[in-house]
């Protein structure tokens, strides 16, 4: 098997990391372009996509689209970034024109739009304005789910993700990138209210997730964090098939947030484990880790 570097389609740094408030919950903040270098080498990562956070929910520090810009262009071969803004901004109207926003980065070099974490429901005229000016613009959109309006942070829908499926019809041009708890719990039918903010277990029967995949091309997925890495590692010949069938719609992802963090350790070593077991083919292997991201940010 050749030998290549992955590429993070889901990281976030702070690019001034002296005046950050650290997160009173566990402590640290969110690491520095440096670090994230550090932690990249270790795990073999060519690039990571930025992502800023600017809505407030759920947030202890704002991470500015011109924070990542900074890094990225301190680090031109090790990120590249999207760019980030609230359905709220401007004019806090579902009427506001947030393509002059969206043309301003995308002119500076964004690449898409996101880690969107608004805690609105995925159907507010809010949110859907926000996905017309996206998809004007033609940047892809990732998204982080919340499993209610008023919990903590994340773009909320019920679940089955009825309101998602309600705007994948509305903007098919638009490529939506999936993520967080609610999105990857719903890999298989027997999700329900209770595990579905959480990270279930056991065998996967298809369920609304990989419906949603088969019946939109415009719906993508990001496999950062211990969402997506539960959703796979759960069941690996689930995992082995899911990753098959969807080869050119899946990015490979860490959303480290701390350096204590292991999760990212973990799913470099499962995902590494199918391509060497021949579970998945080399072309699936290098597409997911590396090829549909390199196409994505124009590499």
């Amino acid at each position: 098997m050749e030998a290549f570097r992955k590429i993070d389609l889901h990281a976030h740094i702070v690019a001034f990391p002296q005046w950050v408030p650290a997160n009173p919950a566990s402590g640290y903040r969110m690491l520095s372009p440096e670090e994230m270098i550090e932690m990249y080498d270790r795990l073999d990562i060519e690039r990571g996509v930025l992502l800023p956070l600017i809505a407030p929910e759920g947030q202890t520090v704002v991470m500015s689209n011109e924070g990542c810009i900074y890094a990225a262009e301190k680090y031109p071969d090790r990120f590249s970034w999207f760019c980030n803004l609230d359905p709220r901004a401007m004019n806090n109207s579902t009427s506001t024109d947030l393509s002059y926003l969206l043309e301003h980065y995308k002119k500076l070099g964004a690449k898409g739009v996101g880690e969107v974490t608004s805690n609105l429901w995925f159907d507010d005229p809010m949110m859907d304005n926000l996905f017309s000016h996206c998809e004007e613009a033609g940047l892809p959109l990732l998204f982080h789910i919340s499993p209610a309006v008023g919990f903590c942070y994340g773009v909320a829908d019920d679940l089955g993700l009825p309101r998602l499926e309600k705007m994948l019809k509305k903007h098919p041009k638009l490529q939506f990138i999936g993520h967080s708890q609610p999105f990857w719990s719903e890999m298989s039918a027997d999700n329900t209210e209770q595990t579905r903010n959480g990270y279930p277990t056991g065998k996967v029967a298809p369920g609304r997730l990989i419906h949603l995949m088969r019946e939109y091309g415009n719906l993508t997925c990001d496999l950062s964090a211990g969402s997506g890495s539960n959703a796979l590692t759960r069941d690996p010949e689930n995992a082995a098939a899911f990753l098959t069938e969807f080869q050119d719609r899946i990015y490979y992802g860490c959303d480290i947030c701390a350096s204590f963090n292991t999760h990212q350790f973990v799913f470099r070593d499962f995902i590494d484990g199918l391509a060497a077991s021949g579970a998945i083919s080399e072309t699936v292997y290098r597409k997911v880790c590396r090829d549909n991201a390199a196409k994505l940010l124009g590499l």
